[in-house]
């Protein structure tokens, strides 16, 4: 079973909107717990982001409340995340993962905010 492969990521302007995609074949996605992580230009260190669980609860960094929204469909093992009102801050590499990393990683996508 290869990494999962994240897509979506893109050029956008502040106040925009982009949803993000992690499809995860192969790696029992629906058992797990899935983060997304980001990865910021210069940093080596992925920082959590969002989560949702195997039963479908979500929670968020403060930084994303009422901004993100992570969902996933199992039957596609696909994990989603809903980018709305996005900030130069949010600018990095987007990944997912399991809390304990368990799962190789993807390749990310990058997420650019900038005027």
């Amino acid at each position: 079973q290869g990494p999962p492969v994240e897509s979506g990521g893109a050029l956008v302007q502040p106040g925009g909107s982009l949803r993000l995609s992690c499809v995860a074949h192969g790696l029992y996605f629906s058992a797990y717990d899935i983060v997304w992580y980001l990865q910021v230009p210069g940093s080596r260190r992925r920082q959590f982001v969002a989560q949702i669980t195997a039963g479908g609860s979500a929670k968020y960094v403060e930084s994303v409340q009422d901004r993100f929204t992570v969902s996933k469909d199992n039957t596609k093992e696909t994990l989603y995340l809903q980018m709305n009102d996005l900030k130069p801050d949010d600018t990095g590499s987007y990944y997912c993962n399991t809390p304990s990393e368990d799962w190789p990683w993807g390749p990310g996508t990058q997420v650019t905010v900038s005027s």
